[in-house]
């Protein structure tokens, strides 16, 4: 039987974090994400992402796409099933680096906002996560 596909290391740019497709089920919603994603705030902010729609990810779990993730990279965004399918298509941010991954939902119209701020240092982790709404996933401020 021959071994399951090995992922490579993420490919990202040096100044994008990487939203990396897991779930491939459903290539129109996966277009509508995008759209979404590529959709400026009212304030004409947007998301600085890589996106990485490449086969060999799908399925992995959020602590294999953590691992596979360079080093100099604060965040990995996974657009996996549940992100797919929910209403507002709430990704899944993993905040790397740490000894255990931490993760947050995000709705797609919010992700530049955890984005910006966490990448440029400009808020905490914990402030976005006190932010989150009961069901754990943020929404904005």
């Amino acid at each position: 039987m021959p071994e399951p596909l090995t992922p490579a290391p993420l490919p990202c740019h040096k100044h994008a974090t990487p939203l990396v497709r897991t779930s491939f089920s459903d290539e129109r919603s996966w277009q509508t994400l995008l759209v979404h994603v590529g959709t400026p705030s009212e304030d004409d902010f947007l998301a600085n992402v890589d996106i990485v729609d490449d086969v060999a990810y799908a399925d992995c779990s959020p602590e294999r796409i953590a691992g596979l993730t360079p080093p100099e990279k604060r965040l990995v965004v996974i657009a996996d099933e549940h992100a797919l399918t929910a209403p507002g298509n709430p990704l899944l941010v993993v905040r790397t680096g740490s000894v255990r991954p931490a993760e947050l939902r995000v709705v797609t119209s919010e992700l530049w906002s955890i984005e910006n701020n966490l990448t440029w240092a400009n808020m905490d982790w914990d402030e976005f996560v006190r932010a989150a709404d009961e069901d754990g996933v943020f929404r904005g401020f």
